[in-house]
């Protein structure tokens, strides 16, 4: 665990130059702490924390290059579960927050659920295979009410074809993994939680985007589109959207 950043350890995360960080401190917009012997800049992973829970281009921007990069790139310990159980004990702290948000109310447990089927579909159906970085991204942005999960896991389409070797693409493979009851046997009966997903999604009028591979697919309601990504990666990367709630 890296205990705190320099500026341009930060810079080279937010992938912005040095001297933004020194006009953001200055501004406020990002506080930097100083070392009393030199005077210089560093940050904890605390201040990167804040930072993201009130600036969301950002949070999404260093998910999408942890999830997109060839290569593992680094990712403090404040969004990386490496393992099941940092992430069940990090989703209850989600619930704790979201259950005294007066504006959610008793529905704060259907977002814990939603978040929760995601983040354990990617150990489940990694476990023990995992290509390079185990574990998933896991962060949130109170703000704009919103959560994004990611893994560099086999991805849905390699889950699916051990069980449907039929599928041919990321896009049919999304469809089928939030539409179709496959079995209940062990293993298959995992991946039908990706069902409750879309129901709670459909039900509570909330927003999943959920890329793995090359495909996405869209939630919003009741409505279901499925679409090629620009960009491909071997995992998958979800956004669960709240701000709609009902």
């Amino acid at each position: 665990m890296k205990e705190r950043f320099n500026i341009n350890e930060i810079a080279e995360i937010l992938e912005v130059n040095p001297y933004t960080l020194r006009v953001w401190d200055k501004k406020g917009i990002f506080p930097s702490r100083r070392d009393n012997l030199r005077g210089h800049r560093y940050y904890f992973e605390d201040d990167l924390e804040n930072f993201f829970s009130n600036n969301y281009k950002y949070f999404f921007r260093f998910a999408e290059k942890w999830f997109f990069s060839k290569k593992p790139v680094y990712l403090p310990d404040r969004f990386y579960c490496q393992d099941a159980f940092i992430f069940k004990a990090r989703l209850s702290k989600l619930e704790k927050i979201l259950q005294e948000d007066q504006l959610i109310g008793p529905l704060f447990s259907l977002i814990t659920s939603v978040v929760g089927e995601i983040g354990n579909n990617s150990f489940d159906h990694n476990l023990g295979n995992w290509p390079d970085t185990p574990g998933i991204f896991f962060g949130y942005n109170l703000k704009e009410k919103k959560v994004i999960l990611a893994d560099r896991g086999l991805g849905v389409l390699t889950t699916l074809k051990r069980i449907k070797p039929e599928l041919s693409d990321d896009k049919s493979a999304l469809l089928t993994a939030f539409t179709e009851i496959i079995t209940g046997r062990s293993p298959e009966h995992r991946g039908n939680g990706l069902k409750y997903v879309r129901k709670i999604i459909n039900d509570y009028k909330m927003s999943l985007w959920f890329q793995s591979g090359a495909g996405v697919i869209s939630l919003t309601g009741e409505k279901i589109s499925v679409f090629d990504s620009p960009q491909s990666a071997r995992g998958t990367f979800a956004v669960v959207d709240y701000k709609n709630l009902l």
